[in-house]
């Protein structure tokens, strides 16, 4: 039998050290307590997202000095780290020429951006300008989907069609689709009322995502949170095909911003992974590239798949 692999977090979130609480009390994982839940899951070392670049829901921030810092202290744990880039900085406009951050944050280290969590419709002018940057700096973008008003995310239509238009706009810059919003796209079941929420049951006609990711290249997606989970859980027979499709376009994520999240469901996400490959429900190629090869060649080279 082959062995289980330890696997690369591609969205984690840290702090140096316990300091503002969240509004509910708890507090943002530090990186020594990241290591034993890393342990425990048999994950090797994660891709620091800066939170807190755009205002929206947040109570605290990472800036992009203490990202890098913590990647230079902490390798073992912090292997990478992605910058915060909120689209109404510099000049507030469709104007801001923001390959003036990137590339900086690049030539420090940077991998990618996000997760981008600017409450701003996606084909907003500002977002745009910072697409076509991403694109120019070769800089994948890790996108939370949120609702239109008192939330945290970019706003899209019910199917993603504004989605797809970027993707269609900017064939060379990579997404990395990520939140309900996103996810609650995998079937065609998927309503206005339904679509933040973690949609449950057979995939019996597929949805946006799929089709999406069939049509374009630059679509990539990480399987972070309970979104991201509940997705693959959902219809596990639909799920094998799905994961051994897109074995080169998705990632192994958990989305631990909080040591208590050690004990969320969506943590048994390396385990599911494990136990698909042993029973021979995927293959063991596509089971190396989910949960480290993919992200490996994405995170040393820069580049697209």
């Amino acid at each position: 039998m082959k062995p289980s692999l330890r696997k690369i977090d591609m969205h984690v979130h840290v702090l140096p050290e316990r300091d503002l609480p969240k509004l509910s009390g708890r507090y943002y994982v530090t990186p020594q307590e990241l290591r034993l839940i890393y342990d425990r899951f048999g994950i090797e070392k994660g891709v620091l997202l800066c939170f807190g670049g755009s205002p929206e829901c947040s109570t605290d921030r990472l800036s992009m000095r203490e990202a890098r810092k913590l990647t230079e202290n902490f390798p073992n744990t912090i292997g990478w780290w992605f910058c915060a880039i909120d689209p109404r900085s510099g000049k507030n406009s469709g104007e801001t020429d923001f390959t003036h951050f990137l590339h900086y944050y690049k030539m420090n280290g940077a991998r990618g951006v996000g997760e981008m969590t600017a409450n701003l419709p996606l084909t907003d002018d500002r977002m745009m300008a910072l697409f076509s940057a991403c694109e120019k700096e070769r800089m994948p973008l890790t996108l939370h989907f949120g609702k239109p008003e008192k939330d945290m995310g970019v706003i899209d239509r019910l199917h993603l069609p504004q989605l797809e238009m970027v993707l269609k706009t900017f064939p060379e810059m990579q997404i990395i689709g990520h939140s309900a919003r996103f996810w609650s796209e995998l079937g065609d079941d998927v309503t206005e009322e339904t679509r933040s929420c973690f949609i449950c049951g057979k995939v019996l006609r597929e949805g946006v995502v799929p089709g999406l990711l069939r049509k374009y290249k630059n679509l990539t997606c990480d399987l972070s949170s309970v979104s991201g989970y509940r997705a693959m859980i959902r219809d596990p027979e639909y799920t094998y095909g799905f994961l051994e499709e897109f074995q080169d376009r998705l990632y192994f994520a958990t989305d631990i911003s909080e040591k208590e999240h050690e004990s969320n469901e969506m943590m048994q996400l390396s385990f599911f992974l494990d136990e698909a490959m042993r029973n021979e429900k995927i293959s063991y190629v596509a089971y190396e590239k989910i949960c480290r090869s993919n992200a490996l060649r994405l995170l040393e080279k820069g580049l697209l798949s």
